[in-house]
């Protein structure tokens, strides 16, 4: 056995013009084609706790100004919807707090004016009352916004509060428990006059934001709407050995890290002018990334800047195997080598791109070829060539059991078993030294058994009789 690694063209350039245009056409309108449906829900703490005090004036006084006045820069957004519920403002904290004092004040509308002229007159009527029942708020918005079949409608939570649950729920639960549920993505929290001690029972829900000040709070505003409407951009470097983003053609999947939902998927590429191409992608949430080479190559924790161009690296370096032989096209498991989980079946005659390594093959020939530690080098191909199988056709007198053994250093090593009720079958072999043994199956001694010695050549087919 041997292995080595190693007028009418005229019509035609209008044809190719037409074809261009069609295709740059088609790519620019998609290029330009209209961003998803993005709609908000403001969750409005008005428990008793916002009568207090904050720089010049009272929480809530402050929180209703300056919420009234952002929603006014909505008002020409195109693709946002707008709702707006609020807790802790119907029942009083005494005689007996109320754990669910929470209600929709204004449902989602197509008509953002509308829901904007709304939530700015409802704003002025709200006067604190109650408790902080953050968890059970949370749980009851997962109702509020509407069911839809388009996976690009995006469901975005704001929650605006100045204390912590006060109702012995669950906030981060509900909150990772609607991201799963594909209901919402990671909210947005506003803290604003929070108490030092409370920053970091936040983080847990969603992106937390410390409004320390009247000032901040305006910003911080701007900034989460920002990222709740705008999508960014990510160029992924798949580097080589030596820190080069040269590695492409492979599929990138981008998971949400919190739920385990898939958010994106892209083909990488390298772009006209040579570096990784640019993906949009939503900036809200935390990402896990598998690029599927073989093996995959994971990259967890993946937080994106929003508003900047953002460059993820990871080290994906890759070589080639390549299967030849002549005829037949057996198939080759191919593991990592020393471990027995199979990574690929690869076919006989093609080419397959591999992480940089050492791999072991088990080539399911008759009998099974094993080489151990191929290795795939950077931007190399190394070649595993087997020699062309031959066959062999086994014709027995009659139905009965047999098997098929191949001398190894004088020893009989089992190949495969006959069909015993077959009179006569073709098995593809390689080159080598066999011995076949059978019965029939009438012959109820063991002295009636038949052995046959034959040899098997490249490319030739041999016949076995057995009587």
């Amino acid at each position: 056995m041997h292995l080595r690694k190693k007028p009418v063209y005229f019509n035609k350039l209008k044809f190719v013009f037409l074809l261009t245009f069609a295709f740059l056409s088609s790519d620019i309108s998609f290029a330009q084609q209209t961003k998803p449906l993005t709609r908000i829900e403001f969750v409005f703490d008005a428990s008793f706790s916002m009568f207090g005090q904050w720089q010049s004036g009272m929480k809530m006084d402050i929180a209703k100004k300056m919420l009234t006045e952002f929603l006014d820069s909505l008002k020409n957004v195109n693709n946002l919807e707008i709702a707006f519920r609020c807790y802790g403002h119907q029942v009083p904290l005494r005689p007996e707090r109320s754990c669910t004092d929470t209600k929709l004040e204004v449902p989602f509308k197509p008509d953002i004016r509308a829901n904007i002229t709304a939530i700015k007159n409802r704003l002025k009527s709200i006067v604190p009352k109650g408790t902080t029942p953050i968890a059970y708020t949370l749980e009851q918005c997962g109702n509020d916004f509407p069911t839809a079949s388009n996976p690009n409608i995006r469901n975005i939570i704001i929650l605006i509060t100045d204390g912590i649950e006060e109702c012995d729920g669950d906030p981060c639960a509900v909150s990772l428990a609607l991201q799963k549920k594909g209901i919402v993505l990671k909210p947005f929290v506003i803290g604003i006059g929070l108490d030092q001690s409370y920053l970091n029972s936040f983080g847990c829900i969603g992106k937390f934001y410390d409004a320390s000040s009247e000032s901040s709070f305006k910003n911080i505003l701007n900034i989460v709407i920002s990222q709740a409407l705008n999508n960014t951009t990510v160029q992924v470097n798949l580097n080589d050995q030596v820190g080069r983003p040269s590695e492409t053609d492979v599929d990138m999947t981008f998971y949400d890290e919190a739920t385990g939902l898939i958010r994106y998927n892209y083909m990488h590429t390298i772009n006209n002018k040579g570096v990784p191409d640019t993906v949009v992608i939503d900036p809200i949430g935390t990402y896990k990334m598998v690029v599927h080479t073989i093996p995959p190559v994971e990259k967890t924790g993946i937080e994106l800047v929003p508003g900047k161009h953002n460059i993820i690296a990871v080290d994906a370096p890759q070589g080639f195997i390549n299967l030849k032989t002549i005829g037949s096209n057996p198939a080759c498991i191919v593991r990592k080598n020393g471990e027995m989980q199979t990574l690929h079946l690869q076919q006989f005659n093609t080419t397959e791109k591999f992480i940089v390594g050492k791999y072991d093959l088990e080539i399911l020939t008759l009998p099974r070829i094993k080489v151990s530690k191929v290795d795939v080098a950077q931007s190399k191909t190394t070649t595993i060539e087997i020699p062309q199988a031959g066959s062999v056709t086994i014709v027995k007198p009659s139905e009965g059991p047999g098997s098929l053994y191949v001398e190894e250093n004088n020893k009989m090593v089992w190949v495969c078993n006959l069909n015993s009720n077959l009179t006569q079958e073709t098995i593809i072999l390689q080159p080598g030294r066999y011995r076949l043994e059978y019965r029939p199956r009438n012959a109820r001694e063991s002295i009636y058994t038949i052995e046959k010695k034959f040899k098997i050549e490249s490319g030739i087919s041999t016949p076995v009789k057995l009587y």
